[in-house]
């Protein structure tokens, strides 16, 4: 899965805070001016600043990503070769330890089955045995926009005595600003992507938030999409836009929205077990040659046609749920 790489996306997108939001620095620091809790701080661009990590971000919208699919989906193995094990947790000792041995037993051609029998939410996210698919970057303050930093005060209380366990304390939170942050999927199915446009759905709506105190009214945000580019390395363009995968001499006889399964089959088989005719016409978008001229790539710029990208991803994450033996349908 990894030594190849045949499809990327790359979402650009702005986090806007949608009331305060902390995400904490975990230490307390020793100057007494500062608040107990402060706001994880790096230096980047022009001196020290507030941002939002990628790992609390990819933790969050993994969280989240699992929550969707035990709704939707098993998180028990069946008897059935067909019935897709939706999430799983990746720490399981049990697990960890049965997906180690199949390791140590397969020969080095044969390793994609441990991709194959893992969880949908692994096959994306990983676990100890296989790597990630999806990247995250911190997301870093947009400089046009002046950030908006205040302190509150707050007490721990006793849940038996309903009296006050521990504080008063204070904690810093940002109310105001955007951060830019790119996510990253590659070797991705459309059902993989539809997923992820379902859980940043869900994150613009408040559904859930980021970092501390959610429960208590922090962490909600607002999304803005910049851009969505899907690029296929292993394509040309020709003069008259036709896309050829190198070394063919057929091209594609229209523009697609292509998952992995469209470039991974060997001799006809697909030994990651990626979905069938996992493709769907373009018709908004033009494709352009990706830099130096190598390699081809789909951009969506605009709000109302990264809205139709998300949709059709999402289709095609229906389609996955309904022939891989979801619990909705068992009990519909």
């Amino acid at each position: 899965m990894h030594k190849r790489f045949v499809n990327h996306c790359t979402l650009d997108l702005t986090i806007v805070p949608d009331g305060p939001i902390l995400i904490k620095s975990g230490r307390e620091g020793a100057d007494p001016t500062k608040p107990q809790m402060e706001f994880v701080e790096t230096y980047h661009a022009s001196g020290r600043t507030i941002y939002l990590p990628g790992s609390s971000l990819k933790g969050a919208i993994r969280a989240h990503a699992e929550r969707i699919v035990r709704t939707v989906g098993s998180d028990k193995p069946s008897d059935s070769d067909t019935e897709i094990i939706w999430a799983s947790n990746p720490l399981n000792e049990k697990t960890i330890k049965a997906q180690e041995e199949l390791k140590k037993k397969l020969p080095a051609d044969e390793i994609y089955k441990i991709y194959k029998e893992s969880s949908f939410t692994d096959q994306i996210f990983g676990n100890t045995i296989i790597a990630s698919r999806l990247r995250i970057e911190d997301a870093y303050p947009d400089t046009s926009v002046p950030i908006k930093i205040e302190e509150r005060n707050g007490v721990a209380i006793d849940r038996v005595f309903s009296s006050v366990a521990h504080g008063p304390f204070d904690y810093q939170v940002c109310t105001g600003g955007a951060f830019k942050t790119k996510i990253h999927l590659k070797n991705f199915s459309l059902a993989q992507l539809g997923l992820i446009a379902l859980v940043l759905r869900d994150l613009d709506a408040g559904w859930f938030g980021i970092g501390f105190a959610k429960s208590r009214g922090l962490g909600i945000v607002r999304l803005e999409y910049n851009s969505a580019v899907v690029q296929y390395p292993g394509c040309i363009l020709d003069d008259e836009g036709q896309i050829y995968p190198f070394g063919s001499s057929m091209p594609w006889d229209k523009v697609y929205l292509a998952g992995a399964e469209e470039f991974l089959q060997e001799n006809g088989a697909n030994p990651y077990g990626f979905p069938a005719n996992d493709k769907y016409e373009v018709t908004k978008v033009s494709p352009k040659s990706m830099a130096y001229g190598f390699g081809v790539e789909l951009r969506w710029e605009e709000k109302t046609d990264i809205t139709e990208l998300f949709m059709q991803s999402v289709a095609a994450w229906s389609k996955l749920l309904e022939e891989g033996g979801a619990l909705c349908a068992k009990f519909g």
